[in-house]
C-alpha cells in the first residue's frame, strides 16, 4: 500500500500549514488507499538515517508507492495524478497547462511569499529587504489576480492537482494578509478550500497531528 510520510507531531506554529496536507488532500480527492507514517518533527525523526535514506533533505512529505519513492509535494501530486488519471488531464495540451501552473505555484508565487514570511520571522519586519519581498509578492499576486478574472480554476476548466498546490500556497499568503486586495484570488482560494475533500483532510489532520 502507498505510504505517506507526514507529520505526527509538529511545532505548534506549523500545525495546519505543513506541505503533507497537499498530498493528503490529493489522495482524498482521488479516493486512493494509503497509510500514514507519522513523523515526530520535534523529536528529530526527520534527521534519522532511515528517513534520510527516503529524503536526503529530511523534509516532509514523501511517499513510498511499493518501492517508488517520491519527494517534493509538487512532484508527488503530479506522480499521483499521472498514475490515477484523476485531477490530471489525459490530453497533452491540458497536461502542459497543469504542469505550467504547478510550477508557477511553487516558484512564481511560493518563493516570494515564503521569503517574505521568513525574513519577517527572523526579525526583518519593516526593513528594506522585507519591503522589497512584499513588493515582489504583491506584483505576482496582482498578476495572478488578473489571470483568475474569468476562470474558475487555475490550469483548466476542471479542478486539478495544480489547484491543490496553488490554493495551499495562497493560504500562506492569506496568513500574512497579502491577499486582502485581490478579489479574484480570494474567490478562487475559497472555491478550492470549500471542497469537501479538503475539509475532511484538514479535520483528520488536526485530529491526528499533535502540537509540540
Amino acid at each position: 500500500m502507498l505510504k505517506v510520510y507526514g507529520f505526527g507531531r509538529v511545532n505548534k506554529g506549523a500545525r495546519g500549514n505543513t506541505r503533507d496536507l497537499r498530498v493528503l488532500w490529493a489522495l482524498e480527492e482521488m479516493g486512493l488507499p494509503y497509510e500514514i507514517v507519522g513523523m515526530d518533527h520535534p523529536n528529530h525523526d526527520l534527521d534519522s538515517a532511515s528517513y534520510r535514506a527516503v529524503n536526503p533533505f529530511g523534509q516532509i512529505p514523501a511517499i513510498d508507492d511499493d518501492g517508488v519513492v517520491v519527494t517534493e509535494s509538487g512532484a508527488i501530486l503530479l506522480y499521483l495524478g499521472r498514475k490515477s488519471g484523476k485531477l490530471f488531464p489525459q490530453d497533452l495540451a491540458s497536461e502542459a497547462q497543469v504542469l505550467r501552473w504547478s510550477m508557477a505555484a511553487l516558484n512564481s508565487i511560493e518563493v516570494p511569499v515564503l521569503s517574505f514570511w521568513f525574513v519577517n520571522l527572523c526579525g526583518g519586519k519593516g526593513t528594506k529587504p522585507s519591503e522589497a519581498l512584499q513588493n515582489w509578492a504583491d506584483m505576482r499576486l496582482k498578476q495572478l489576480d488578473g489571470w483568475l478574472a474569468n476562470r474558475q480554476y487555475i490550469a483548466t476548466d476542471d479542478f486539478t492537482v495544480a489547484d491543490i498546490l496553488m490554493s495551499h500556497v495562497l493560504a500562506s499568503a492569506a496568513n500574512q494578509q497579502l491577499l486582502k486586495t485581490y478579489a479574484n484570488v480570494l474567490a478562487y482560494q475559497a472555491r478550492c478550500t470549500e471542497r469537501p475533500a479538503w475539509k475532511k483532510t484538514l479535520a483528520a489532520y488536526f485530529e491526528r497531528v499533535e502540537a509540540a
